[in-house]
């Protein structure tokens, strides 16, 4: 596998940048730019990853799809087209987005988001993205969520059968979908379940950590690697064995200096077991 980070760290040249995550033996990386950005930028950016052989893991899209302003949701599934298309060019892992919701926040937990309505618009939403981008060498994927869909494995199975197209994948965000008290407390399990149904679909993955909190009620807080009690070191063994390339990225810290520091504790947890870990 190979270890990335969702940040770009602070720099001031595509070689720099590159060069970064190089030092820190990182073996991907997150694409930095939009699609909207200066093609002479993509261009460098893209160069300076393959010289540095740095795997393109994913071009983030991060837009309501399913935003209730009509407007926006035709822009947003636009500027999806156009990520994909982005991710087609660089041969980047995937394109990922989550599939929406239906309030105000473009990431937010509604009702409305489980009903037959949407699950069918998000169907077709995801069938029209990747048959407008026509592309060969990437994925579309849809990262789960505690509060939309999928949000586990057999939903996202299901979710592939009704999308029904080749360049549809699985983005695996574990953390995600440890909403239960059985998935936290019997998370083996749970990681070998995610394997068997969508193993050959995964494309890229985050890795973080959950903790479960001594306050009613249930409450499952994300935190940091080291900070819960996820078995990080078997979902990462579960990963490498799907593919040796298979990106792991650390996501959703402050600062540069809590990525580098968190960056130590996960490879001290992974060391010994793949090269520069």
């Amino acid at each position: 596998m190979r270890l990335g980070l969702s940040t770009a760290l602070a720099h001031n040249s595509p070689s720099e940048w590159a060069q970064k995550h190089a030092d820190l033996g990182l073996g991907c990386v997150n694409f930095p730019l939009s699609p909207d950005s200066p093609e002479e930028a993509i261009s460098e950016y893209e160069k300076e990853a393959r010289e540095k052989d740095l795997l393109i893991a994913e071009v983030g899209i991060w837009r309501n799809g399913m935003d209730i302003d009509p407007e926006e949701r035709e822009e947003n599934r636009d500027y999806s087209v156009r990520c994909l298309k982005l991710a087609d060019r660089l041969g980047a892992r995937c394109a990922v987005n989550v599939a929406g919701a239906l309030g105000p926040r473009w990431d937010g937990h509604y009702k409305e988001n489980f009903s037959k309505e949407t699950r069918s618009e998000i169907v077709k939403m995801v069938q029209e993205i990747i048959d407008r981008a026509e592309v060969t060498n990437t994925y579309f994927t849809l990262e789960p969520m505690p509060w939309m869909i999928p949000t586990g494995p057999e939903d996202y199975a299901r979710l592939i059968e009704e999308v029904n197209r080749d360049r549809f994948a699985v983005h695996m965000d574990i953390i995600n979908m440890i909403n239960s008290q059985k998935r936290y407390f019997q998370p083996e399990a749970f990681i070998d379940r995610c394997v068997e149904l969508l193993g050959d679909k995964i494309r890229s993955a985050h890795i973080k950590d959950v903790h479960l909190k001594e306050e009613y009620t249930l409450q499952l807080q994300e935190c940091a690697p080291g900070q819960g009690e996820f078995p990080l070191r078997y979902y990462v063994e579960k990963l490498h064995a799907i593919d040796p390339d298979m990106p792991v990225i650390l996501e959703h810290l402050t600062s540069d200096k809590e990525y580098l520091y968190y960056l130590r504790t996960l490879k001290e947890t992974l060391r010994g077991l793949y090269k520069n870990i």
